[in-house]
């Protein structure tokens, strides 16, 4: 295009502010709009909402309709969970929609919520794309090596990481944490709470030519041998203060993707298997390709280690912008893009 992409940030937590401070930073993009959950940040300056050193003259608002009358091409959409009600009237309003919340192919949504953001596509000529870390960066790389084998048995991918650094009591408890191993219930919980990485190896078998016939998920809990104290939450001995899980794709009797983790929570705790402190992508096949992603700090880096990863799962996001933007109309993945790059700061 021959302007800057107009574009929204939708929320401003540990995602959304290091999409908003990386829309400021780039040429081809001018922030038009910032949405707000909480009350404290309406009418604050973007700037300040980010870390970034001057004023914007942008300031948040809660506001949905004078939001979408800013005739923006695109909205970086960074809540935990997405609202299709906010997604619809977004698309609907011509808005590209690029999402780090649970979202890759909209699989997990009931069939009448898809058809309704196919439709808000189809009026507002637009497209809809989820990414991040795991899923998203992973799923790219997992599909690019499968591109050096002449066959391909099975993609695996795994988030192999200590978890305690991220503060939220709400999620770490429904995926297992400090409660007891045997609680009713327990491993559907984190299979309804991981759905998403169902959908990123429904993704990836698809864009390997295969259609898969059903999904499977399979879980194991190790309980913590002793208390941690991580201050936003506790982990008791004897409750769950390891999680490995695996949302699988099956093709007859054969697992030709598998997406999960293998988390842990505190100091107490012994994993089903060693931690990588990383993204095992591996390819089985001919040849077996295997590679280790980890989210390592610069040399300057002055803040803490969770701060990188928040970086991690907005940039696929908000670099994917001009490519959504570009894509035709529906709901687009990673398997219809180009390769999303960042960009060169000079």
């Amino acid at each position: 295009m021959d302007r800057p992409l107009r574009v929204i940030q939708w929320t401003t937590g540990n995602i959304g502010r290091r999409s908003l401070h990386a829309i400021l930073g780039r040429p081809d993009m001018e922030l038009v709009g910032v949405f707000a959950h909480g009350a404290a940040k309406v009418g604050v300056d973007a700037a300040e909402l980010c870390g970034w050193p001057e004023p914007t003259g942008v300031l948040a608002t809660d506001d949905i309709n004078a939001l979408l009358a800013l005739g923006a091409d695109a909205c970086c959409y960074n809540p935990l969970w997405p609202s299709i009600d906010e997604l619809c009237a977004l698309l609907e309003s011509g808005v590209n929609v690029c999402s780090s919340a649970a979202w890759i192919t909209g699989g997990k949504q009931s069939p009448e919520d898809l058809e309704r953001i196919r439709k808000a596509c189809e009026r507002g000529g637009t497209s809809i794309f989820g990414s991040g870390a795991h899923p998203g960066m992973t799923n790219m790389v997992g599909m690019a090596l499968s591109g050096s084998c002449e066959r391909v048995d099975e993609i695996r991918i795994t988030e192999s990481v200590d978890c305690s650094t991220y503060e939220s009591a709400e999620t770490q408890t429904a995926m297992g944490f400090s409660q007891p191993p045997d609680t009713p219930g327990l491993a559907e919980s984190v299979r309804r709470e991981s759905e998403v990485f169902a959908e990123s190896a429904a993704m990836m078998a698809d864009a390997m030519g295969v259609t898969l016939d059903r999904m499977t998920f399979d879980v194991e809990f190790t309980a913590a041998t002793g208390d941690s104290d991580l201050g936003f939450m506790t982990i008791p001995a004897g409750t769950v203060g390891g999680v490995m899980g695996y949302h699988r794709g099956w093709v007859g009797d054969r697992n030709v993707v598998s997406v999960g983790f293998t988390w842990t929570m505190g100091e107490h705790t012994v994993p089903p298997k060693p931690l990588q402190h990383g993204h095992v992508i591996q390819v089985f096949g001919v040849p077996n390709m295997r590679t280790v992603l980890h989210c390592l700090p610069p040399k300057d880096w002055t803040e803490g280690f969770m701060d990188l990863g928040m970086i991690y799962t907005a940039m696929p996001v908000t670099n994917a912008v001009p490519y959504v933007v570009a894509a035709p109309p529906g709901i687009v993945t990673l398997a219809d893009l180009p390769p999303i790059t960042g960009r060169v700061q000079l």
